[in-house]
């Protein structure tokens, strides 16, 4: 995680925390292991605590909209089962965090689909339902693809979702000018760039012929003084290991490769709150080469799109979330404990 990016996301993070704490009161739940623990929802028999009732009903009846509760979630070892049901392995879509969820508690609503205000502000010019988890075929230099996962295609328009995730992924230099296009797309040099690590932050303990856990002068301060020893051995092997040259916002570029081989506009939806990830799509955009493809791309916040949204679905989004139209405040924790 980035400096710039920190504060954001843990205020986001510690909001979203204590909202749906008392949201997951009336279901369901458990909380992650650690000093911040994440509410997850378990799935009851006909709602879930994650979603709101019309979009779950909705996700349920369509076959292609419930196999995103398919992908296991990423830190299983950081949650403790669920009473209801323990055989069953934790999903993406049960964590509270989960930037998907909230993609589809929005889309998948019914009646969001026929907003003709939502859809001019979107671009999107189909009739056709959102497809969830949309495996696109962007071209390599190679000559193969590489079949990026999108998180909502609507017609003819791409969707990158995000909350509190930190960053839009670093990645070497290698890999992401491997793809085909690169140049004629961007501006190399005006792209942000990152060092990437080769190799782990090695512990001291692993240099045995420098490590020591015995000190001639014992007493109070010893303690701290092996730890400073330890810790100035592990910062000069680190500062001597080799960085590979890389690049930030690895999905916001690889999103606008996807835009461009396929023909389709890109818009990132992310929330107000973050506005290092504003800062990051800027960065990106003004590297792209052809003004049609930055026509094509633009970035929305989950707030502008809250005034298009029927009213329930967006008192839902107001009180777990925090998430209300521009220029309005979030009801406080303590009206949310009212409404429970």
């Amino acid at each position: 995680m980035s400096g710039a990016s920190f504060p954001f996301v843990g205020q986001l993070r510690a909001e979203l925390i204590l909202r749906n704490r008392i949201h997951a009161r009336n279901h369901p739940h458990v909380e992650s292991y650690g000093s911040n623990p994440v509410v997850v929802y378990a799935p009851e028999e006909t709602r879930h605590g994650n979603f709101y009732p019309l979009a779950y009903d909705a996700i349920c009846a369509r076959p292609g909209w419930i196999r995103r509760f398919d992908k296991i979630h990423s830190q299983l070892r950081s949650l403790p089962k669920s009473q209801n049901n323990p055989a069953r392995k934790w999903r993406e879509l049960d964590s509270s965090m989960s930037s998907d969820a909230l993609l589809m508690n929005i889309f998948c609503t019914p009646g969001v689909s026929d907003s003709a205000p939502l859809l001019r502000m979107m671009g999107i010019d189909s009739a056709d339902e959102p497809v969830f988890g949309w495996k696109a075929r962007v071209p390599l230099a190679n000559g193969r693809v590489d079949r990026t996962e999108i998180d909502m295609r609507w017609g003819g328009l791409l969707v990158e979702a995000k909350l509190t995730e930190s960053d839009f992924q670093c990645r070497e230099a290698s890999v992401v000018e491997s793809y085909c296009n690169f140049d004629a797309i961007f501006h190399r040099n005006l792209l942000p760039r990152v060092p990437i690590r080769i190799q782990r932050r090695r512990q001291a303990v692993e240099f045995a012929e420098e490590f020591t856990q015995e000190w001639e002068e014992p007493g109070e301060d010893s303690a701290e003084i092996a730890r400073a020893f330890h810790a100035e051995i592990e910062d000069r092997v680190d500062a001597e290991q080799l960085w590979s040259p890389g690049y930030a916002s690895y999905q916001l570029i690889r999103n606008v490769l996807a835009a461009y081989a396929t023909g389709s506009s890109f818009c990132l939806v992310y929330d107000q709150r973050r506005p290092d990830l504003s800062q990051a799509w800027f960065d990106v955009m003004r590297s792209v080469k052809s003004a049609d493809l930055r026509t094509r791309c633009k970035a929305l916040t989950w707030q502008e799109i809250v005034p298009f949204l029927p009213h329930g679905l967006r008192q839902f989004l107001d009180l777990k979330y925090g998430i209300v139209a521009p220029g309005t405040d979030a009801s406080p924790l303590e009206e949310f404990e009212t409404r429970r």
